[in-house]
This record gives C-alpha cells, sequence and structure tokens, in this order.
C-alpha cells in the first residue's frame, strides 16, 4: 500500500480512505489536518485534499499523490479558517482521477457542505438516479458525492435530521467528515464498519479533531474521548461537541475484522484495544493452530510485523529480520522498465542470505489475496538460501469480495474462493502452509463474532449486496439500471 500511482493489478488489499476533520478556534486547522493526514497516508495514496471554512467561504485544495507531495507553506497558509477537514484516498467507486480527489464541496437546498468519505455505498447507483431525477448534478462518478448531494438536498431543518434521511437511505459503510460554514460533522453508518474517533486538543478548551485512527490524534498530542458510535452523528461547533443519534433502524454491529488484522496501523487502537498486542496475539494463536519444527520466523513487513514476533515469542522459535523492506518503491510516478517490473517483489523486499541460507524458515503474512505476490515472496526467500519455507497467515482464506470499502478482487479472482489449502500451498510453491481460523482470528481481537464484519472470510454480510463488484458503475452512461441485490446473511 506504498504507491502514490498505483498499478491496479497490485494484488494487495487497499482500504478506501482515511479522513479527517478539526474544528479550533486559533489554531492553524490546515496544518493540523495536513499532519493528520499525513498520519492515515496508509489508509490511501492517490490522493488528498483539504477544505477548511472563516465563517464566509469553504477554502479547497485537493491533488492526486501523496500529502507531503500535494501541500507546501503556499498552500496551507490559504486554507485559512477555525475549522476543517481532510482526505486521503484509495478509489473503490470510481477512476483514480482529479476530480474524484476529495474532499468535495457540494451546493444543496440545504446549502453548501464539504464531504470526506471512507467506505462504499451499495445502492449509490439507485441514489443518484433518483436526485438527478430531481435536478441534481454530478460532478464525479464517486459515491461520496451521491451522499453529500443526499444530504445537502434532504428535507429537515437541521443538518442532523438531514443526517437521518441519510442513514434511512443509504446502505453500505461510511465514516463521514463533512464541513459546513460554522461547524464539523462526524457521522458512522449503523454497522460501524469503518472507524472514527473523536480526539480534545488543547486541554480541552473547545477545540476537537475527529480521525479514522487514534494515531493521528497521537501525532497531533490530542486525548482520544472516545469512538464515534455506530449509526451517531456528532457536532463540533462553537458550543462544544454535541452528539445525535437518530432514529433509524437498529442494526448489529459489524466493525471491518481486516482492520484489526492489515488496514488500522499497529499504533492505532480499535475497541479499546491497542492493535499492536492484538496482532502479536494473532500470532501466537497461529503457532500453537499450526506449528512447525524451523529455525526462524519472519514477518513480511511492515503489517504482519507484530504477529511474526508473537508466533516467535509463542513458539519458542528465534524472530529474525531476514527480509528489509524498501518503503520509497512505488512512491514516484517513474514506474520500472520491463527489467525490472520481471523482478517484481525484489524491488519492495530485499532478503538477507546471511540470515536465510541452509535455514527453515516460518514466513508469517496477514492475508493471500490473487495468490500472485505469495509466489514470489516463497521464490525470492529460496533463491536466498532457505531450506525450507513454511507460510503462516494471519487470517482465514479470504472467500467472498468486499462491498464495504476495500477494493479486494471479484470471486473470481480470489484464490481462496477456489483453491483448497492444500493446492494454494501448491501453487505458492511452500513446504507447508497455515491458516489461522476464523474463531481464532477473532478471538484475538477480544471482540465477538456477532460485532465484527467477517464477510470476506465467511460470506456473511450484515446488509444487502450487489450479486457482483462493478467499481465503475457510476461511470456507465446512463447508471440508472441497479445492479440486483443479494440479502446479507
Amino acid at each position: 500500500m506504498d504507491s502514490s500511482h498505483p498499478d491496479q493489478s497490485d494484488p494487495e488489499l487497499h482500504e478506501k480512505c482515511g479522513v479527517f476533520g478539526v474544528y479550533a478556534p486559533g489554531d492553524d486547522v490546515a496544518r493540523l489536518t495536513f499532519f493528520g493526514l499525513h498520519s492515515l497516508q496508509h489508509r490511501g495514496q492517490e490522493s488528498a485534499g483539504i477544505v477548511t471554512t472563516d465563517g464566509r467561504d469553504l477554502h479547497r485544495f485537493a491533488a492526486m499523490g501523496l500529502v507531503t507531495q500535494i501541500f507546501h507553506e503556499g498552500v496551507l497558509g490559504s486554507l485559512t479558517g477555525f475549522a476543517a477537514i481532510g482526505h486521503t484516498r484509495y478509489s473503490t467507486t470510481g477512476s483514480s482521477t482529479p476530480k474524484n480527489a476529495q474532499p468535495f464541496i457540494v451546493e444543496g437546498l440545504a446549502g453548501r457542505l464539504a464531504i470526506a468519505h471512507n467506505g462504499n455505498i451499495v445502492n449509490a447507483d439507485l441514489l443518484r438516479a433518483d436526485l438527478e431525477a430531481r435536478g441534481v448534478r454530478f460532478e464525479t462518478t464517486t459515491d461520496s458525492e451521491v451522499i453529500a448531494a443526499l444530504v445537502a438536498n434532504a428535507p429537515g431543518q437541521t443538518w442532523e435530521e438531514r443526517f437521518e434521511v441519510l442513514m434511512r437511505r443509504a446502505n453500505g459503510a461510511y465514516s463521514l467528515t463533512l464541513l459546513t460554514d460554522d461547524a464539523v460533522f462526524g457521522v458512522r453508518d449503523p454497522y460501524g464498519i469503518r472507524p472514527l474517533c473523536i480526539g480534545r486538543l488543547n486541554g480541552g478548551e473547545g477545540a476537537y479533531v475527529l480521525a479514522s485512527e487514534t494515531c493521528a490524534l497521537d501525532h497531533l498530542g490530542a486525548e482520544l474521548v472516545r469512538e464515534v458510535a455506530p449509526g451517531e452523528v456528532v457536532r463540533l461547533d462553537a458550543e462544544g461537541l454535541h452528539s445525535f443519534v437518530p432514529v433509524v433502524e437498529e442494526q448489529r454491529r459489524a466493525l471491518c475484522l481486516l482492520e484489526y488484522i492489515y488496514f488500522a496501523r499497529p499504533d492505532s487502537r480499535l475497541g479499546g484495544e491497542l492493535l499492536y498486542p492484538v496482532r502479536m496475539e494473532m500470532g501466537a494463536q497461529l503457532s500453537r493452530e499450526h506449528p512447525v519444527d524451523a529455525d526462524i520466523v519472519i514477518g513480511v513487513p511492515d503489517s504482519a510485523t507484530a504477529a511474526a514476533i508473537g508466533y516467535a515469542r509463542a513458539s519458542g522459535i528465534p524472530y529474525a529480520e531476514a527480509l528489509v523492506k524498501n518503503r520509497y518503491v512505488g512512491r514516484t510516478f517513474i514506474q520500472p522498465d520491463q527489467r525490472l517490473r520481471e523482478r517484481g517483489v525484489q524491488l519492495k523486499f530485499n532478503p538477507m542470505r546471511e540470515l536465510l541460507e541452509g535455514k527453515r524458515v516460518i514466513v508469517v503474512d496477514d492475508t493471500i489475496v490473487r495468490g500472485t505476490t505469495t509466489p514470489r515472496v516463497v521464490a525470492m526467500l529460496r533463491r536466498a538460501g532457505a531450506k525450507e519455507v513454511h507460510l503462516r497467515i494471519t487470517s482465514p482464506p479470504i472467500t467472498h469480495p468486499c462491498f464495504y470499502g476495500v477494493d479486494m478482487a471479484t470471486k473470481a479472482e480470489l484464490i481462496g474462493a477456489h483453491q483448497s489449502v492444500e493446492e494454494i500451498r501448491q501453487h505458492v510453491d511452500a513446504d507447508s502452509l497455515g491458516y489461522l481460523s476464523l474463531a481464532g482470528t477473532v478471538a484475538a481481537t477480544q471482540q465477538t463474532e456477532g460485532s465484527l464484519c467477517t464477510a470476506c472470510f465467511s460470506g456473511s454480510y450484515p446488509g444487502p449486496v450487489p450479486l457482483q463488484l462493478d467499481k465503475f458503475l457510476l461511470e456507465r452512461p446512463s447508471p440508472t439500471e441497479p445492479l440486483p441485490l443479494t440479502a446479507g446473511r
């Protein structure tokens, strides 16, 4: 997930976005938002943007690239005001183009509104068709603009009432930060699929922040207040922090399990738990479920490092950092030539032969999606002299696509949907392969399975989803014929 210009054939999982919001009169809110987005860069590297308000106008700047590539002192100086929202994007609905860079500003019957969105709305085509029939015009091909237009044109005397319309009509995942002339809002869908938290700045003097992950609060010296509850709307304004819970049909909680396994940073907290020890416990549980005699344990950096350490400690087998990651691969618009491209992951990881040669190696990774990268990692370790390569995965096989904000793959592309564990082992050329059970994965989070979305592993979706995944649905000439939905289980 390190690319500022990602190859769409990249087999890794990609989270849709990171969102941020701040209400802090007297502070440089654009600068605070810049550093907040910088800490959320791992959630998306295609584009980023900031919108501020000074009470009279909304000031926006958004562009393609990484946060540090887009913003400089001149840009930040032009983004004046006392409140702001920001966004860093990986696309799951709509192309990766400048026009789809968030946050967006929309004008509606209720006034002007800016939005930053993490998640995915599965009935966005229906909502957009209805809004277009009412005369609303769209400038982008994203479901995020559909959300903003729905709220900005919803009936109601207050923004809170309009958010109730959103929750009644939109089906899917959305953690939002929104900006009006005088307030910042944070909204989380009734399932709570994507994370969103609240922090307090400056010792509680009326300055608050909203962020996808708690690591953003830590970077700003903000105190964690709490997570935004599923189905809750919070408002930050001159009178402080307010909460509103729209009256909608109650849904079960379904925080994405992949946030624990892969997406969120290890120094973030979810459900009150720091993720680093959660991932260590996943590795420890994996060692109990799939033990094997070996000489060293290594992790595929960076997301599997904590799990590899947990596996090593539980098994008593030494941990070694035998794979070194080049964190700057992909952070350029200069693409490798064919000869370099054929080297694949060798550009991203460099194995240390001195640690691997003649060794029986346990390799801990978090997921296998399409099964294209893993064989290259195994082959690279064998070329570096590994005697045996035993692959251990800190999640169950991914068997179903995600419709809630992860650009994963279609079911036909998911190797776990069509091949047995033994067939996958042969495909990746490992000496053995073990996946962590769903029960073991959930147990490590200290949550209950009923409070998590496990759909990509179990096929049990929290709500109705399309029969097929179409990332570019809203780019059709006439996206008025909706895809049929199948009920969640």
